[in-house]
């Protein structure tokens, strides 16, 4: 889903040897994040720059998932223009690859 609303992101994630993890995403636009939880932890630090804030859209992505029990990308309606260009719709969500 992130990759649908944020076409062209890149995502890693690492797991330090004291469990810590970081997960870093970029965009081409410039914007970025980094979200850090200490091992045991259930708080993330969160650091984010560009034009977007890239985190914020995964929060919305995940708390869409646990508030209707699915994404949107299921069930989508798919409409394929002259140009090529693909879009994802479905109640009020749409994405355009």
């Amino acid at each position: 889903m992130l990759t649908l609303t944020a076409p062209g992101i890149e995502q890693r994630t690492d797991t330090a040897a004291d469990g810590t993890r970081t997960t870093w995403m970029a965009h081409p636009d410039g914007s970025w994040a980094r979200a850090r939880t200490p091992a045991g932890e259930r708080t993330t630090t969160v650091h984010q720059g560009g034009p977007r804030r890239l985190y914020n859209l995964l929060e919305e992505i995940r708390w869409r998932w646990i508030e209707h029990g699915e994404l949107p990308v299921y069930g989508a309606q798919a409409r394929i223009a002259p140009d090529g260009a693909m879009t994802l719709s479905r109640q009020g969500w749409s994405a355009t690859l």
